[in-house]
This record gives structure tokens, C-alpha cells and sequence, in this order.
């Protein structure tokens, strides 16, 4: 959803491949190799040989106290998955059946109430880390279900018949999860519906994350609509984390249930038999990540796929209330669900229903939320508001970070096909697809967003919305979306047009309160562009004056959303005086964090 190239003037400095979703969309542009702070380098490791790989020991009873659960949490030394005889015990490792969080004693052991439709979880303490299966998914859970799911089209839980004697949960030290320096890797949205979408998804975002190696502590978390309705593909996603140089964890999504069982038991049952529960929390540093599930079904009836809602339901939050109490205040929660808590786009629709509750339960913590579903980016700073948040948030504005991850499918795998086998798939509000990152020290975190294909100095998009292009726009809005003409000369500009119409954009991916974008045309001095949005109480800024046009001419010509607003969008209009002739404008956009960022603009004033 970039603009559409003019291919007879289109130059670019770099593979496609690298600019996808940047400068290299535009018709008629030039973009110089960019210039930028250099992300944290990646921890040294070996995963493949570092990897614990094991399970969670599941001892035959049945147990003659059906209604306790019991077992231990252990330092597994020999990494058999066994509590061999000079394995101690861990004490005071939190453990959970979804509802009771208990910790374990000085022998390691823990008793919990039990229930027959439960998903019981350890979590992971710093310093130790949990046992992977060979797809490197996380195994942490057991689930409890004596007569297993009722029949399901993708078959749900198997029987577990009656309680065991007990459940044990191996972990061995590591000095990956003791660092006080982590990072975290979100995905979000990978979405497959198909075949060929797993391939998009491997040879994208699954590549990227193979190459790195930066996240074997804290692992990857992928934050819901792992898949596109059909379960069966959940095995193709297991694939997929094969690949990755760390644990996998997931969280469900409105696309991950069993939609014949949306009866408020057993809608996740697939889900929880594939990844584990719906919602836990694991420690990696001096981070407590909590993965909530905040898709609540049913809400109507007869239940139907759309008819889901924001919530987390009385058992979470009691659940989410207790493994917050024990987390010491010197840590920063992290907290991850499908849906975000509150959003920018949909400002005056979307909220979460316990969205009170869960800011008194984590008062005066170090938090940053995460959310996904939308597909597309927005960094949320403290303080920022929008007119239909007030009511949940009063005039003083959101009480701490909340960001929106870009989705790992795009715009739904949408768009053209390029030669290194995924689609553009550029998002709704221009943004193109890629993996977010927490770089934690200790408790000071700074968000990382790797484009899909690209490297991290890649960090924004730049292009001209002059009258000609809103005209453009305006003829082909309501068209269906990929039947549009390519916008003639994108990079070109009447002198009549300049003064007061025509404005340089720059959409900085993860942009927001705190950010600057300075322009430098033709080696003069520097000018501050300005933010369309303020986020100090208004409403969303709606339209083609408010667009991306290098998004818009993408997503009109080759198919995809409508980037017609943006909370991480910067313009600068062109002077008046502009003499006739090429003009280079370089822009300098530096994120709330001091990280600076640099592309360079080529573009034509005729008379």
C-alpha cells in the first residue's frame, strides 16, 4: 500500500527488497542509503546447541485427591525432564490453574485447586527457562480436560483422563534470562489462511527472524491470529517457529477459536492443545511479560464469528490481579493481548471493557502494553489523548505507553508479489509489515521495529501530496481497491501548486509524541515539519490532505486498505519561491528515544 512506481522513472539506490514500504514505491524518486543510530547487537549465542529441549513431566495416577493438584518445579541439571535425585526443588516459582496463583515452597512444591477443564502453568523465574518442543515452542502447560473436547472440526483436547499423581515443571539455569539486557520479539497477525501464505510468511517475516539472534532470552511472542480461521495450519505455524533462534510463546486471537464451540469453554480448546494456555505471564531480566487473552465470545446468540468483543472475563482478571500482586515493584510489566487496550484509528470505538481495571491493578508500575489485530503501527505515549478516550481516561491522557504492533501478514498477505516471495502487503496506515522488538535493560525499554525484509535503519516513507494527487485520490477512493490508474508524475509539482497546497510527507513508522522530523531542502538550513496529529483531545484528521500519498498510490493501483489517517504522519510545505528544476529534500526524523533516522527525497518543480 505504497505508491505505485511510474517504471520508466523510478531509480532506486537499493534492492526493492530493502524499500519496500519506504521511499522505493514512489514514482520518480531517488532514496539515498540512510543513515541512523545502530540498534542493540545481537546477544552471542548458539541456539541450536544452547536450546533446552524437553517437556513438562506429567506423572501417572490417577492422584487419589481429585480435587489438588500437586507437584514440583525443579532444576532440571541433566536436562532429561525428569526430577532426578540431585535436582533440587525451586522455591518460590509461581505457579497457576488460570485462577489460583500460588508460588512453591522451599522444596519446590506447589498445591493447586483443580478443576476439570483447566490449563496449569509455571512461570518461567529469571535466571531459568523453560523446556521448548524441537519447533522451539515453548512447555510450560498442562492441560486438564478428563473427557477431552466435545467433537470439534479440528479436534480441540484430547482425554486426559483423571488427574495425575502430579505435574512437574523442569527448568534449568540460564544466563540468557539472567541478563538484566534483553529483547523481546513480538509478531503479530501472522494470519495464514492458506498454503501459500505460510510461504509468504516464511520466506518474510520467519527468514528475518531466523537470521537474528538477539531474542534467545525472552524469545518471540506472537500476539494472536496465529492463522485465518482454519486450525489445521496451526502445525504449518509450528514450521514456521522451527526456524527461530528462540522459544516461541503465542497468544489466542478472533481468528484462532473453534468457531463450533463458542460456548465460553471450549472456543480455545485447538488452540491450548497446539500452544498452551490462553493467558500466563514468564519473567526474562528484570521484565514480567504477561500474554492475556482479551477476545471474549459469546456475545451473541446463536454465536457467530464476528460476534466477539474486548474483554477478559472475571477468571483473567481475578488471575491477572494475583500474578501482578507478586511481582516485586523494581520490575516493568510487559503486557501483550490480541486487541489493544485503546488505539488511535479506532479511537472512538474500540476499548477494552476492563480497560479501568487493569490501569488500577497495574498503578504505579513500570508498564508498557502491546496489542495487535489491526494491522498496522502506533506508538502511544504517555500522556497522549484522543477525543474518544476521555471518558476512559480523563483529560490527563493514557497513564503509560501502549503500542499497536505491526501485523506479520501486512495488509493480509495483500498486494504485489515481489521476487523475494511475499507480497508488499503495506498496512492500513502505511506502515509495511515487519516484527516489533523490546530492548529491555533493566527496566528502561525502547521499542524496535524491523520492516519485513529490510534492515532497522528503515524507518519511514516520504512522498508529495500536492493537488494533482488529492485529485487522484478524490477520483478514485471509492473504486475498488487495485483498479486504479498509477498516479502520473507522483514526484512532480507545478509552481502554481506550491504555496499553501503542496506538502512533503513523512510517515515515521513508529513515530510519536516525543518525535521530530526536520527537513533540509537543497543543503539549507533545517525545518521542523509538523505532526498531523497532536493527540492532545481532538478527533482523527480524516482524508486525502491527512493521507499518505506513498501508501495511497500503492494501495489504490495494487490493491489493499486506505491510509487515510495516521497518528506517526509529519508534513512540511514547500515553499512558494521554488525555483523550477530537480530539488533534493533530506529528512531527519529522531524517535522519542534520541535514535535519528535519515532518507532523502528527489522531486521536480515544472511550471
Amino acid at each position: 500500500m505504497h505508491p505505485s512506481p511510474t517504471p520508466q522513472a523510478t531509480r532506486l539506490s537499493r534492492p526493492l527488497r530493502l524499500t519496500v514500504g519506504t521511499l522505493a514505491l514512489l514514482a520518480a524518486g531517488t532514496m539515498v542509503g540512510p543513515a541512523a543510530t545502530a540498534a542493540p547487537g545481537p546477544a552471542e549465542n548458539d541456539w541450536a546447541a544452547a536450546a533446552y529441549r524437553g517437556g513438562v513431566d506429567v506423572v501417572d495416577g490417577p492422584d487419589a485427591d481429585q480435587q489438588t493438584l500437586d507437584g514440583t518445579v525443579f532444576n532440571d541439571k541433566n536436562k532429561n525432564s525428569k526430577q532426578d535425585v540431585n535436582e533440587p526443588g525451586l522455591r518460590g516459582v509461581t505457579v497457576s490453574n488460570g485462577s489460583d496463583v500460588v508460588t512453591t515452597d522451599s522444596h519446590g512444591r506447589y498445591q493447586l485447586p483443580a478443576f476439570d477443564n483447566m490449563t496449569v502453568f509455571v512461570t518461567q523465574p529469571r535466571g531459568y527457562q523453560v523446556p521448548v518442543d524441537d519447533d522451539n515452542v515453548a512447555q510450560f502447560f498442562y492441560n486438564h480436560l478428563p473427557e477431552g473436547s466435545p467433537e470439534l472440526k479440528y479436534g480441540g483436547i484430547a482425554p486426559t483422563g483423571a488427574l495425575p499423581d502430579q505435574v512437574n515443571f523442569p527448568l534449568v539455569k540460564s544466563q540468557l534470562t539472567q541478563s538484566p539486557e534483553q529483547h523481546c520479539a513480538f509478531g503479530a497477525d501472522v494470519q495464514t489462511y492458506n498454503q501459500k501464505e505460510v510461504e509468504f510468511a516464511r520466506n518474510g517475516v520467519f527468514t528475518d527472524l531466523a537470521a537474528r539472534t538477539d531474542y534467545a532470552g525472552c524469545g518471540a511472542l506472537f500476539i494472536g491470529d496465529i492463522v485465518g480461521d482454519d486450525l489445521s495450519l496451526f502445525g504449518q505455524t509450528r514450521e514456521l517457529t522451527a526456524m527461530l533462534n528462540g522459544p516461541a510463546r503465542f497468544l489466542p486471537g478472533n481468528h484462532d477459536l473453534d468457531f463450533d464451540a463458542l460456548d465460553g469453554e471450549h472456543e480455545f480448546d485447538t488452540y491450548r492443545s497446539q500452544f498452551g494456555p490462553e493467558y500466563y505471564s514468564y519473567d526474562a531480566g528484570k521484565a514480567h511479560v504477561v500474554a492475556l487473552s482479551n477476545i471474549e465470545y459469546p456475545t451473541t446468540i446463536p454465536a457467530k464469528k464476528s460476534s466477539y468483543t474486548y474483554s477478559l472475563g472475571e477468571r483473567q482478571l481475578a488471575w491477572l490481579r494475583a500474578d501482578i500482586a507478586k511481582v516485586p515493584k523494581d520490575q516493568v510489566i510487559v503486557l501483550a493481548g490480541h486487541s489493544p487496550l485503546l488505539e488511535f484509528f479506532y479511537s472512538d470505538s474500540h476499548t477494552m471493557k476492563q480497560l479501568q481495571e487493569v490501569y488500577r491493578i497495574l498503578e504505579s508500575r513500570e508498564v508498557v502494553s502491546l496489542g495487535g489485530h489491526t494491522h498496522m503501527s502506533e506508538n502511544l505515549r504517555e500522556g497522549d489523548l484522543m477525543a474518544g478516550w476521555r471518558d476512559e481516561v480523563g483529560d490527563a491522557g493514557l497513564p503509560f505507553t501502549h503500542l499497536t504492533v505491526p501485523a506479520v501478514s501486512g495488509h493480509w498477505y495483500g498486494g504485489r508479489v515481489l521476487e523475494e516471495g511475499y507480497p508488499t502487503s503495506v498496512q492500513r496506515d502505511g506502515t509495511p509489515p515487519g516484527v516489533l522488538t523490546l530492548d529491555i535493560k533493566n527496566t528502561e525499554v525502547k521499542e524496535r521495529f524491523s520492516i519485513r525484509g529490510g534492515d532497522e535503519t528503515e524507518q519511514m516513507a516520504l512522498g508529495l501530496n500536492t493537488p494533482a494527487y488529492r485529485t487522484w485520490y478524490a477520483e478514485n477512493v471509492t473504486k475498488p481497491r487495485g483498479t486504479a490508474p498509477a498516479l502520473e508524475n507522483p514526484m512532480q509539482v507545478s509552481r502554481t501548486d506550491l504555496a499553501g497546497q503542496t506538502w512533503l510527507t513523512t510517515n515515521f513508522w513508529m513515530g510519536s509524541t516525543g518525535s521530530t522530523v526536520k527537513v533540509t531542502l537543497d543543503g539549507g538550513a533545517a525545518t521542523e515539519a509538523v505532526r498531523t496529529q497532536q493527540m492532545q483531545g481532538e478527533t482523527p484528521l480524516i482524508g486525502a490532505e491527512w493521507s499518505d500519498p506513498a501508501a495511497i498510490q500503492e494501495q489504490f493501483v495494487h490493491g489493499g486498505g486506505l491510509a487515510d489517517r495516521s497518528m506517526h504522519l509529519w508534513r512540511l510545505e514547500l515553499p512558494a519561491d521554488l525555483a523550477v528544476g530537480e530539488h533534493t529534500a533530506e529528512v531527519s526524523a529522531t524517535d522519542v528515544h534520541g535514535r535519528e533516522f535519515t532518507e532523502t527525497l528527489t522531486f521536480n518543480v515544472v511550471e
